[in-house]
């Protein structure tokens, strides 16, 4: 049986209170058994997520990382800083690291080889704009983006990456894709990793991105081949949060 996983990403967002806020409110919430939680915030309020986060069961993640592991690189992180702070999980290839910082496929899988160096489990982005899916190309694009990456890893890598399905057009717009138009993808990419390896399909957890809320994430998370979910501005409300994880159950 799949771990299910909900991650909040503050993205550019958040303040030391809303740590704070966070770590109060999950060292007493009650959580469904077996469910792991991650907060991914902004690089300069890791210390004080681990220090507020420490009596909760709240991982924590970091929104991307530099591919190497020091050098001359001013403004970047390297996967071993991030290890200092903490750090469990890393986010790579998210749609506005994609879109915004051109980040290509090649930048992605490099910065995906560095998390698994320092045994981060990294949480692969994948998803198609608005222009693809119009043009009936969802399929082609997000397993392109699930490919370049996983078959260029060794089985044991490929059985330590999550993905998160994340169409671009759902993104902060309010506009989620439907359960079903989610599902659909998410079978698609645990049917190409069978073409691996059908046991490490069956073991590998699928996130949805996009738009998910507290009013939503139920019958999201009742579909079959999603495991859970990336949650953006949702992730920022204490209790919207909160409801989330408890509809994991």
């Amino acid at each position: 049986m799949r771990t299910p996983l909900i991650a909040g990403n503050w993205k550019m967002n958040g303040s030391a209170d809303l740590v704070e806020a966070f770590g109060r409110a999950f060292a007493e919430a009650e959580l469904p058994d077996g469910l792991e939680v991650a907060i991914f915030p902004p690089f300069p309020y890791l210390e004080a997520a681990r220090r507020a986060f420490a009596e909760t069961p709240i991982g924590l993640g970091a929104q991307t990382l530099n591919p190497l592991h020091s050098g001359a690189h001013t403004g970047e992180v390297s996967g071993r800083m991030l290890c200092e702070f903490g750090v469990r999980y890393a986010l790579v290839g998210h749609s506005e690291r994609r879109q915004l910082y051109r980040e290509s496929d090649e930048q992605v899988y490099d910065r995906l080889l560095a998390a698994l160096g320092v045994d981060l489990i990294p949480v692969l982005c994948v998803g198609e704009t608005l222009e693809e899916r119009d043009a009936g190309r969802t399929m082609e694009v997000v397993l392109r983006q699930v490919g370049f990456v996983m078959s260029r890893l060794e089985p044991q890598q490929r059985s330590r990456v999550v993905i998160a399905y994340e169409p671009v057009w759902a993104i902060g717009t309010g506009r989620t894709a439907t359960p079903q138009q989610a599902q659909e993808v998410m079978a698609a990419i645990r049917d190409y990793q069978a073409s691996f390896d059908a046991e490490l399909a069956s073991a590998m957890r699928l996130l949805y991105g996009g738009s998910m809320n507290a009013g939503n994430a139920g019958e999201l998370l009742s579909q079959p081949d999603i495991d859970g979910g990336l949650v953006g501005g949702a992730s920022l409300k204490v209790d919207d949060f909160l409801a989330i994880c408890q509809s994991a159950g």
